[in-house]
């Protein structure tokens, strides 16, 4: 789907931010007249633009507040905390960069501020994790205490902890699902201040948020679902397959491995491509570097990856992604797992089937087309059908057990 850009990357980027609307996150023409001022392939002027609307915005719902027009308040605080993601989401080739801080920051504090003010109650909790602790979201439907099924929801390569309210909070609240949304190792603020850079055994992560959730006594304990997105879609299968507490799992979209998925991007099979890196470390980089001048998907995610996973160089970075796979780990799941998958996907061609494959336990595969307005990656800009489709899932799952 090409909007506004002939870049994909920044067209992806402008549909992914106009998703947001559905659930109270960007206002169409606020995104398309951003999008409209912002030069083709240019990270400044991207950066530029969205913080002029983000900055805009903010000042609209200060305002609001200063009134007394809650309401308003937290609208406008939404509206400006995904701006700022958006405005912060290109910065990262320059890591003293001030700005990587000062813009996501902003984008937290506006969502914290709107809320406060939210219908429903929306604790902002810290997890306890090796000595340090987790960000997270308890979104809950209400604050009566009573037992729910609950989510715990996390995103995948670069993502936030607080467009995740947007890409499943929100629909998991409607249908009286509590959800405990969080950032990992590699995401949000975890890598932004903690400096905490990804790792492959998930497990390790999901375990305490799984202990964290069983002290609140809203949670109800049998109906637990996991779900992750994105680069998600392999973290969270990996959890699943050594954390049994969890009943139900989500993968939007599947990856079986990561580094196969990646060498679907080459002309070399994934044997080849890592012989490669090994013996030729250098020419690759240079390789890698020239190609990124014209590609500007490949320049974001050279720069990304090599911030998240700790790295000085595109063949470490690569070279990383060998530990995360699933191959004889999958069949260690147990509880219902969902894989999804979307046809105009380019990010793990072919990787959802091959999880979906390597499952033994009860499962479902889940596929999006183009057709029906789902077919990009993680079905971004039809949250409505992505939403109605998984949550159907995961009741008629969760009423299963109950029986």
């Amino acid at each position: 789907m090409k909007l506004v850009f002939q870049d994909p990357a920044f067209s992806y980027q402008l549909v992914r931010a106009i998703g947001h609307t559905y659930y109270g996150g960007a206002d169409i023409g606020e995104c398309l007249s951003i999008a409209h001022r912002i030069k083709e392939a240019d990270f400044e002027s991207w950066y530029e633009e969205w913080l002029k609307t983000a900055d805009r915005i903010c000042e609209i719902a200060n305002n609001c507040l200063a009134d007394g027009h809650r309401v308003s308040a937290r609208e406008t605080y939404l509206r400006a905390s995904m701006y700022y993601r958006s405005a912060e989401f290109f910065l990262h080739a320059n890591l003293t960069d001030p700005r990587i801080l000062e813009t996501w920051g902003k984008s937290h504090d506006c969502f914290a501020r709107a809320a406060q003010f939210f219908p429903f109650p929306a604790e902002a909790v810290e997890i306890p994790y090796e000595g340090t602790t987790l960000p997270g979201y308890f979104f809950l439907v209400d604050d009566s205490g009573t037992p729910r099924p609950t989510l715990i929801l996390h995103t995948g390569f670069d993502g936030t902890l607080e467009e995740l309210y947007f890409d499943g909070a929100a629909a998991a609240l409607r249908r009286g699902y509590n959800c405990l949304a969080f950032e990992g190792p590699g995401q949000g603020r975890v890598i932004r201040e903690q400096k905490i850079h990804f790792r492959p055994d998930w497990e390790k992560v999901v375990t305490p948020v799984v202990d964290y959730a069983l002290t609140r006594p809203e949670v109800d304990p049998n109906r637990i679902a996991l779900m992750g997105l994105s680069f998600g879609g392999y973290l969270a299968p990996r959890a699943a397959a050594y954390e049994h507490r969890i009943a139900a799992c989500i993968a939007n979209g599947g990856i079986f491995s990561v580094f196969e998925g990646m060498a679907a991007h080459s002309q070399e099979s994934p044997e080849d491509l890592k012989e490669y890196l090994m013996q030729n470390p250098s020419d690759f980089d240079d390789e890698m570097i020239e190609m990124a001048k014209s590609n500007t998907q490949l320049r974001w995610a050279i720069q990304q990856g090599m911030w998240t996973f700790g790295v000085a160089s595109p063949h470490e970075w690569m070279l990383k992604y060998i530990d995360y796979t699933m191959r004889g780990i999958a069949d260690k799941i147990t509880c219902p797992t969902l894989v999804c998958d979307s046809e105009a996907d380019r990010d793990f061609p072919g990787q959802a089937r091959k999880l979906y494959s390597a499952l033994i336990c009860p499962k479902e595969f889940m596929f999006f087309t183009s057709e029906e307005s789902a077919g990009e990656h993680c079905q971004v800009g039809a949250s409505a059908l992505s939403h109605q489709r998984i949550f159907d899932w995961l009741d008629k799952t969760f009423a299963e057990i109950d029986q």
